[in-house]
């Protein structure tokens, strides 16, 4: 059968295929976007246990490599099963009407958390079900907050920030699974074409991409998403409780080790910040933390940029800075903000009252997927280390981002005086 948006999720599982086995015998079907667990079935990437398969691709993401090197070395048992004893999640998340819109999630399994208590009958069938979402507490330590409390711009409250000055925050581990057909749809391409790309791009890492078009669920072997909710989970579906979000890409360099030619760690402490005053002042705080290192360009490839822009005649400069990018990486930015609604939706957000953001890419990309957006809140000037004025100058000059507002004068001068008027 051919993929078709109009085609109910009960009946979108039937494909002609090469390979039967489907069913109470073999791998259970899925029905993706089926609002009951069960009706939909358990996501089964087991390497182990062929057929009880049903997604192309194993669990893990990128890690599933490091667990073919402990298999190898013999430090791993091949076919080890999880026990999953005391590893639910400590808060419940959902179910919420979006699991069941096949158009609103399909980069996410949003039973991925539950698999434990859902498919309690499957695990004791035999199947191999691994959790793709796991939930936990936690703290979070940072010096910025110190600093914060110092300058009496936070204080402490026992709840959410504490005497040691680390925020309780729940923190939740996402791993990505695609539903091909809505992935396709989302890019505006057919399913074969992307089937077609990520084979090709892989290397021919994955055949069953174009072997097995009656399996429409992938498991890309590409990192996933931490979510820091400040508050109570729960909150987060509540459009009448206020909402301070940041959705941030990885960049480790800034993130991790604070390189100052970016905004990027200064921006998600910044966010951070206003995830505690809003958790404190009755609302709830969210940070999506997404692996897509470099623009999703790779750290090898951002360093090459940095010397290029630096090495060029001038040296670095705005007008510049896209276009050094683009001859070393062939494209600006490979983030695709297409998919980073859907673990939005995964906690049944309906609206954001403050977004720390300026990205014109991530707003389009929320409020399109039919979540509301108030409030965008900037970067404070003071925050923007000297050698990242480039950034930003850059980024007014393409639109890449803005706040909303109308530039300023100062703003306007600054781009003109990169000679990008």
């Amino acid at each position: 059968m051919a993929n078709d948006a109009n085609v109910p999720p009960a009946a979108r599982h039937i494909r002609l295929t090469s390979h039967p086995g489907q069913g109470p015998a073999g791998a259970p079907p899925i029905r993706w976007g089926d609002p009951d667990p069960l009706l939909r079935g358990p996501v089964v990437g087991t390497t182990t246990h062929r057929g009880q398969r049903n997604v192309v691709g194993t669990h893990s993401g990128s890690y599933g490599v490091y667990r073919a090197l402990a298999v190898a070395a013999g430090n791993l048992t091949r076919g080890h099963r999880a026990d999953l004893t005391d590893t639910a999640p400590t808060d419940l998340v959902g179910p919420y009407p979006q699991w069941g819109n096949p158009e609103k999630i399909v980069s996410i399994d949003p039973w991925g958390a539950s698999v434990q208590a859902v498919y309690a009958a499957h695990l004791s069938q035999g199947y191999d079900i691994r959790p793709t979402i796991a939930v936990t507490k936690a703290h979070v330590h940072l010096p910025e907050i110190k600093q914060a409390l110092a300058f009496g711009r936070l204080a402490v409250d026992g709840r959410v920030l504490l005497d040691d000055a680390s925020a309780a925050v729940t923190k939740i581990a996402v791993e990505p699974v695609w539903w091909l057909p809505g992935v396709a749809r989302r890019f505006k391409v057919s399913e074969g074409e992307l089937r077609r790309a990520l084979f090709e791009e892989t290397g021919g890492m994955y055949p069953e991409l174009v072997t097995r078009s009656d399996i429409e669920v992938f498991l890309p072997p590409i990192g996933g998403q931490t979510l820091y909710v400040f508050g109570d989970v729960r909150d987060l579906a509540d459009p009448a409780v206020t909402l301070t979000a940041r959705v941030h890409d990885e960049c480790n360099g800034s993130d991790v080790f604070g390189s100052d030619i970016c905004t990027c760690r200064p921006y998600l402490t910044h966010a951070i910040e206003e995830c505690i005053q809003g958790a404190q002042q009755g609302g709830v705080g969210l940070i999506a933390y997404s692996r897509k290192e470099g623009r999703a360009l790779g750290e090898v490839t951002k360093f090459l940029v940095y010397n290029a822009r630096k090495r060029q005649l001038g040296g670095d400069s705005a007008d510049k800075y896209f276009l050094r990018t683009e001859c070393v990486a062939g494209v600006q930015d490979m983030r695709f903000q297409e998919l980073m609604p859907d673990v939005l939706h995964w906690l049944g957000v309906q609206k954001i009252h403050r977004l720390v953001s300026m990205s014109n890419d991530k707003y389009d990309a929320i409020t399109g997927s039919g979540i509301a957006v108030g409030e965008r809140v900037k970067i404070p000037d003071a925050l923007v280390p000297a050698d990242a004025r480039v950034e930003i100058e850059a980024k007014i000059a393409a639109g890449y981002f803005t706040d909303g507002s109308v530039p300023t004068a100062a703003d306007l001068q600054r781009v003109k005086g990169r000679g990008l008027d």
